[in-house]
């Protein structure tokens, strides 16, 4: 049965309570505060839902994943790395890189990035959970992601490209920087293909669990700290 989370507390049930079909269903129901979010990710869940429905909380089983060390760079982006094309920055403009994520697509009806889910997001900038990465072409913004690093862990959320790899090339640079803050995992989600092209795998829901459970405590050698 769906566990419906009141306003007034902040637990979430157990993964092993999430539903298989569909595939990670855990609850539903609260609401997007920051303190609910944080204690969301810390968990092991996330919020994904669509404008008009209730809040729905995520622990798919397996989890998608990628380590940095297995980040595969095809010829074509490694290309395009050597030779600089984009210039990336990190959490000079957020609020862009999460409404670009949060426009139509060709391939999708509607986004899940709804203008609550916006505002929430904007908060756990501000309190220094939240990262976006920008990728700019001579100034214009042509791509970025943005998502949340707690301990040595980085949680990935969306990522929009306007120009070609763009969306990859800062994606990249992310995980290199990540790897050389000493960060261990990055959490995807839910499985793409362009995730997959980039080096992201399945792991079982319970070893995700021993991730969070052994780095969200720990301490990074970089400057996302939260």
């Amino acid at each position: 049965m769906l566990t419906w989370l009141q306003r007034n507390t902040l637990t979430f049930p157990p993964l092993a309570k999430a539903m298989r079909e569909p595939n990670g269903l855990l609850a539903a129901g609260g609401d997007l505060s920051a303190d609910r979010l944080v204690q969301a990710y810390r968990h092991g869940c996330f919020p994904w839902f669509s404008e008009g429905q209730p809040i729905l909380w995520w622990s798919p089983d397996p989890r998608t994943v990628l380590f940095p060390a297995e980040l595969h760079v095809s010829r074509s982006l490694a290309k395009l790395l050597r030779q600089q094309r984009y210039e990336v920055t990190f959490d000079q403009d957020f609020a862009a890189v999460i409404q670009a994520c949060a426009a139509p697509r060709s391939y999708a009806d509607g986004t899940w990035i709804t203008k609550a889910m916006q505002n929430a997001y904007l908060q756990l900038h501000q309190r220094g959970y939240a990262h976006s990465v920008e990728v700019w072409d001579q100034g214009e913004l042509v791509g970025g992601l943005y998502g949340l690093a707690m301990g040595r862990l980085f949680f990935g959320e969306s990522m929009f490209s306007r120009a070609d790899n763009a969306s990859k090339y800062g994606f990249a640079t992310l995980v290199r920087q990540l790897q050389a803050w000493g960060f261990v995992l990055i959490d995807c989600q839910m499985p793409t293909d362009h995730l997959h092209s980039l080096g992201a795998r399945a792991i079982p829901r319970s070893d995700f669990a021993g991730y969070l459970s052994d780095h969200l405590d720990q301490a990074s050698s970089g400057p996302w700290v939260s």
